[in-house]
């Protein structure tokens, strides 16, 4: 082969790798339909669509990619580069981010999404990029309730020697031993074998979780705690998000935003039709009294406060400001 020749082989050799598509994966532990799986699917079909087929996502749902842990880890290492992930798996990494569970701290997603969307959000947004994770946006997972399968709790004696199974999430640990129950960590995947084999008693989730995952059908009982609210933070591996271009960058997060309107949207529209899907289903719903609830977890508040004392009353006082409004 002549020098034309080879000149004219590096070209298009060249050409083809410009014109390729730069693939990139987003992993989350969900079931699809869930909306962390919907809004998954549509920030991948933003992403391409806004950079005409440039980069390209796709989505593992389901754990396929790992579980939420083994994906921080692998997005810290640039080797995974998307994940809407869990706040408790993330608070690993970003303790920050396990304030946003403080017991009864939101009473509504409205009151919630307000708080996340606004500087206190950003701080812990902040907090996280120092641990080479970029919050793209605070996606809603939900506020989490109770299931079990002996009895209806309705005060927090009720949940005497209960084991719980809990993310590895060290605030809804606090919670749950605060509460008389024996709190269990487990990885989300692991959770409907664990129920259904009886190697713990019940567990707590967003409603949607539950009966997308069909946690249901081993769960006769449901009480409507609400001890806790839930983020999914959508997030982009530092690594790799500062190999992109800036306007590249802003097309990820306006996707992110996108998605993540669908995803608050779906959370909330959920919510307010699962209950009576649940109770159809003869699940046995009951209402709870928060008021013995929260006087049971005030601990939780004073142990975190001694870490980061700062923040829990700016959350508190965000929290309160919402709620106002």
């Amino acid at each position: 082969m002549n020098i034309r020749h080879l000149l004219a082989a590096a070209a298009i050799a060249l050409c083809a790798s410009q014109t390729s598509a730069q693939t990139f994966q987003l992993s989350h532990n969900a079931a699809t339909g869930n909306p962390k799986d919907v809004a998954s699917l549509k920030f991948a079909e933003l992403v391409e669509q806004k950079t005409d087929g440039r980069l390209k996502v796709d989505v593992g749902g389901a754990a396929q990619f790992g579980d939420d842990a083994e994906t921080i880890t692998n997005m810290r290492l640039g080797t995974i580069a998307f994940s809407a992930n869990s706040q408790g798996t993330t608070s690993a990494v970003v303790p920050e981010i396990a304030l946003l569970g403080l017991p009864f701290l939101f009473q509504s997603l409205d009151q919630a999404e307000a708080v996340m969307d606004g500087p206190v959000g950003d701080k812990i947004a902040a907090a996280a990029e120092v641990q080479g994770l970029v919050v793209l946006g605070w996606w809603n997972n939900g506020i989490r309730e109770t299931s079990n399968s002996k009895m209806p709790i309705t005060v927090p004696g009720d949940l005497a020697g209960m084991k719980i199974r809990t993310p590895p999430d060290p605030m809804t640990v606090d919670i749950f031993a605060a509460l008389g129950a024996s709190p269990t960590p487990m990885a989300f995947s692991e959770l409907y074998i664990a129920l259904q084999q009886g190697v713990v008693d019940g567990q707590e989730n967003p409603l949607i979780n539950i009966y997308s995952s069909k946690l249901h059908e081993v769960q006769p009982f449901i009480s409507m705690t609400n001890h806790k609210y839930e983020a999914t933070p959508f997030l982009a591996s530092k690594m790799v998000f500062d190999t992109l271009s800036p306007e590249d960058q802003q097309i990820l997060r306006d996707a992110a935003k996108e998605a993540g309107d669908l995803n608050r949207k779906m959370v909330r529209d959920q919510s307010d039709e699962l209950l009576g899907t649940l109770k159809d289903a003869g699940i046995k719903v009951n209402e709870v009294d928060p008021a013995p609830f929260v006087a049971a977890t005030q601990s939780v508040y004073d142990k975190w406060r001694e870490q980061y004392p700062e923040l829990v009353d700016e959350l508190v006082a965000a929290a309160k400001d919402a709620a106002e409004k």
